[in-house]
């Protein structure tokens, strides 16, 4: 996938191939990265196909630098990105919170593998669901996206750019080796077909520019540097010029905001996927490579009169609670399958507050959650 698709012709592409020409599609035209498995085939693209499109791509030192250079070159107006790994993501955490304090649209690719520490870095994992919503400090706001199949990693990036630009945020996104390194039939869409969103640029002189004004989508206008336009940007809390401050009549509508931009639009970032469920009466709840698991144990548990559905999470966080809640007003059991301990289990059963019966199915051995799996616990629920 080194060379330019041809849209319209089906390609075989590996799901971190797929990312790659779906950050291309949205516009991506800055990466920083250093190679991590299972990721580094998103690096590798990238090299070859960006500097073709004018594009620059540079290898960095380790990731702490990759997120701080992505985050420069967004606040110059370039779409940026960068992906790596369970350790790298580790690393960038930091910078990701300067990202969500400053409001500096960016997209953060995790292809998970067994943690901790260096883990089992050629097997997968989904231990990071937690760590992507809560890695770097502070309550701050925070979009995760999951992708389970190679046509997902091609549109979710897309997604996922579209709603870093539209909202001023850093967007992560989390695969898995599994996903990463499936290869599937894909046909890639022209030019045009789905939709790409640019951030929101001022239209009023730069003297009049406020660079954290608050405004009814709670999105202030972004000006690229080199514009014209100067103003303050750093991760100490701020007022609406950028600049630091400690009063309470500044910080708290500053907070209240960065919250509020994605609260109100929560209907935009939540997907979700739904397979039978219309008469379900057992429910799991998958994402990433297990919902792939969970989707034939579907079809198998159909086929033996078990009227069992899944409800593919795409959005992690913010959590999806207002497509599930439903659903646990209905069923009489749901199963959420893991390749953790119940990161996300946990969540259902937070909002589950005794409305059904939930159980988890978890394995951390590095190995997938086989379809045979699933279905022996649907039978048993």
């Amino acid at each position: 996938m080194k060379q330019p698709p041809d849209p319209g012709r089906p390609l075989l592409l590996q799901g971190n191939e797929a990312m790659a020409a779906g950050a291309l599609y949205a516009g991506c035209r800055f990466f920083a990265g250093y190679p991590i498995t299972p990721a580094t085939e998103i690096s590798e693209v990238m090299s070859v196909r960006l500097p073709a499109l004018g594009g620059t791509f540079i290898q960095m030192e380790d990731e702490i630098a990759s997120l701080g250079a992505v985050i420069g070159a967004s606040l110059a107006g370039v779409k940026s990105m960068t992906a790596t790994s369970g350790p790298g993501f580790s690393l960038l955490q930091e910078n990701l919170g300067f990202a969500v304090m400053a409001e500096v649209p960016c997209v953060v690719v995790n292809v998970m593998r067994g943690g901790p520490s260096t883990g089992l870095p050629t097997h997968v994992s989904q231990g990071d669901v937690q760590q992507a919503r809560w890695g770097t400090h502070g309550d701050h706001p925070i979009v995760v996206l999951s992708v389970a199949t190679t046509w997902d990693c091609f549109a979710v990036t897309v997604k996922a750019f579209n709603l870093s630009e539209k909202y001023r945020t850093p967007v992560t996104i989390l695969s898995d080796e599994v996903v990463a390194h499936t290869r599937e039939k894909i046909v890639l869409p022209p030019p045009g077909a789905l939709e790409v969103v640019d951030r929101l640029k001022p239209s009023m002189p730069p003297e009049w520019y406020i660079p954290y004004e608050d405004t009814p989508m709670g999105v202030p206008p972004m000006a690229p540097f080199g514009t014209g336009y100067r103003y303050h940007v750093t991760g100490l809390t701020h007022d609406v010029r950028g600049f630091p401050t400690e009063r309470p009549d500044e910080i708290v509508p500053l907070m209240n905001r960065l919250f509020r931009k994605l609260e109100q639009h929560y209907a935009d970032i939540n997907m979700v996927e739904e397979y039978q469920t219309d008469d379900a009466e057992v429910l799991v709840i998958a994402y990433g490579s297990v919902a792939r698991s969970a989707k034939r144990a579907v079809i198998e548990a159909r086929a033996q009169g078990i009227k069992a559905g899944l409800l593919k999470l795409i959005t992690l966080w913010p959590f999806p609670w207002g497509s599930i809640l439903p659903h646990l007003r209905r069923v009489r059991a749901v199963l959420v399958p893991e390749l953790n301990r119940g990161q996300m289990a946990r969540e259902v059963k937070r909002i589950n507050q005794g409305l059904t019966r939930v159980e988890k199915l978890n394995r951390l051995d590095g190995r997938l959650i086989t379809p045979t799996e699933i279905m022996a616990r649907l039978a048993q629920l």
